[in-house]
């Protein structure tokens, strides 16, 4: 949690809690396992304060079949729509509908060998989780 110090009018030190830590990981899609290229496609966001977890993907089809012109797009686009079911929660995230928003986050950013990736996780501080993500998804996806 970061915290900013500032002074009240009664001139004691307050703490004014504005921001709030958030972690990340980018959406890859890696058409061939084998030869391990990536297209960034789309981001998770996480905020334990905030009790945030979203995913947004926007797909470049052509950047996509740049890599492997025989991808199943419509494939890819199903693992993509899972994703953002398991961040919505609720009985659309199928086993996983009972779990907080930490341990879907978790699932969903473990390392595995399928299509649609997760990569590393990273950290920051975000005033607003939701702005977080469009700002994400146009420097690293868009």
């Amino acid at each position: 949690m970061s915290e900013r110090y500032s002074v009240v009018t009664t001139g004691q030190v307050g703490i004014e809690r504005d921001r709030a830590v958030f972690e990340y990981a980018l959406l890859r899609v890696v058409p061939c396992l084998e030869r391990g290229e990536c297209v960034n496609v789309g981001v998770i966001v996480y905020s334990q304060e905030r009790a945030f977890l979203t995913a947004r993907w926007d797909l470049d089809v052509d950047r996509l079949r740049a890599l492997d012109p025989n991808v199943d797009v419509t494939g890819v686009r199903r693992a993509l729509e899972a994703v953002e079911k398991m961040c919505r929660g609720g009985d659309e995230a199928g086993q996983a509908a009972s779990e907080r928003p930490g341990p879907r986050f978790r699932w969903l950013t473990a390392p595995r060998s399928t299509i649609v990736q997760a990569g590393p996780v990273h950290g920051g501080l975000t005033v607003d989780p939701e702005t977080e993500v469009e700002r994400l998804l146009d420097r690293l996806v868009r």
